[in-house]
């Protein structure tokens, strides 16, 4: 593999705590005022957009560059280690003006997790602190959770608007993936309609969350879709007809292409006609009549074992640019998103269930499963 990649954006240390004993339906019926919880160990990894996307990217073949900011502190000091074992860590910035961003992470077996997440250093990040010559060097740009730092989505989103504009000053192929976003918290309050429409018409590749994504664009919808859902999982009660609508809005909104992750059931995607996508699929190598004018749901792949879900919607992103960068077809990287996906939530970490893109093919050959099949 020869093309180039820079993943940007938010990185943390994720701590979190190994729930013991069989899966809950309520996590009131866990976490109780008074009560001792009995745990069974702690898992310590980076995370973040450039943790788990960008280091995706490396062990599944990629020449990755990671531009991100820690704190001079113990928490920047065990993040740089970890990504000095992927040598990963040359363009990281280490600011003596703020701290190292962490989340603790509570996944309770049976209940989708809850981040108690303090953004540190991540807030004090500029589109100046980007390396812009590097950039123009690669063949895409990925940049990751703009909902969590601070100097993206202020000012209706001028900085991210310009950092992107500045990125399509050259060649390179710009992907962009967002964050969930407390209601209550200032970039909650952020007209993030207006952001994307100022953002969208320099993306090529964007890749929310469905819940994300609705929040942001149709707070109406969103909140029906809370009803619906009765505080569960939001996911498991939408049907694709009920995600087109946010699809539509994105490409009119100026993205080439769409991808919304809906959990545990699989991916929604949506891709621009071809008079749009000529330019994208000749720059990167990409077969035109593969990509252009495609829509539909791709269903996940059944995974062995459910231990967290923390980084899988990160990582099944990663093998869908690595596919990309390979020249795949859409219908390929798919697939590797979501087989990637799966195999991502059979660990604590983002990174430690990975495989081999090629023996997902093979899985997936040999007659893996989906899930609703």
């Amino acid at each position: 593999m020869n093309k180039k990649a820079v993943v940007a954006g938010h990185i943390c240390i994720d701590i979190t705590p190994v729930f013991s004993g069989k899966k809950a339906s309520k996590m009131e019926a866990i976490l109780q005022p008074g009560k001792l919880i009995h745990m069974d160990g702690v898992d310590i990894h980076t995370g973040g957009c450039i943790a788990n996307t960008g280091l995706a990217m490396k062990i599944l073949g990629n020449e990755v560059s990671l531009m991100g900011k820690v704190g001079n502190d113990s928490f920047g000091n065990v993040i740089l280690e970890i990504l000095k074992k992927y040598d990963a860590d040359g363009e990281m910035i280490v600011s003596d003006d703020s701290a190292t961003s962490y989340s603790v992470v509570l996944a309770v077996p049976g209940i989708d997790r809850i981040f108690l997440h303090d953004p540190g250093a991540n807030d004090t990040f500029t589109k100046d602190d980007l390396d812009y010559d590097k950039i123009h060097e690669a063949d895409l740009f990925h940049f990751g959770y703009p909902p969590i730092m601070r100097n993206m989505y202020m000012d209706d989103g001028q900085q991210m608007a310009e950092m992107f504009a500045r990125v399509r000053e050259g060649k390179t192929a710009v992907s962009l993936d967002m964050a969930a976003i407390d209601p209550t918290s200032d970039a909650g309050k952020a007209d993030w309609e207006k952001i994307l429409s100022r953002t969208l018409p320099y993306v090529d590749f964007f890749v929310p969350s469905v819940e994300e994504l609705c929040f942001m664009l149709d707070r109406e919808r969103f909140a029906e879709w809370e009803k619906r859902s009765g505080g569960g999982d939001m996911t498991e009660v939408l049907t694709p007809e009920d995600i087109a609508p946010l699809a539509q809005k994105v490409l009119s909104m100026g993205a080439k292409t769409v991808l919304i992750k809906c959990g545990a059931p699989g991916v929604y995607y949506k891709t621009s006609d071809e008079e749009s996508m000529g330019t994208l699929c000749s720059k990167l190598g990409l077969t035109l009549e593969e990509w252009a004018g495609k829509e539909g749901f791709e269903k996940s792949y059944k995974p062995d074992a459910v231990v967290c879900g923390t980084g899988a919607g990160d990582t099944s992103i990663a093998a869908f640019l690595t596919s990309i960068l390979n020249g795949e077809s859409l219908a390929t990287s798919l697939q590797m998103a979501t087989a990637t996906g799966a195999c991502c939530v059979e660990a604590f970490d983002a990174l430690s269930g990975l495989k081999p893109l090629d023996e997902l093919k093979a899985k997936i050959s040999a007659g893996w499963q989906k899930n609703g099949e």
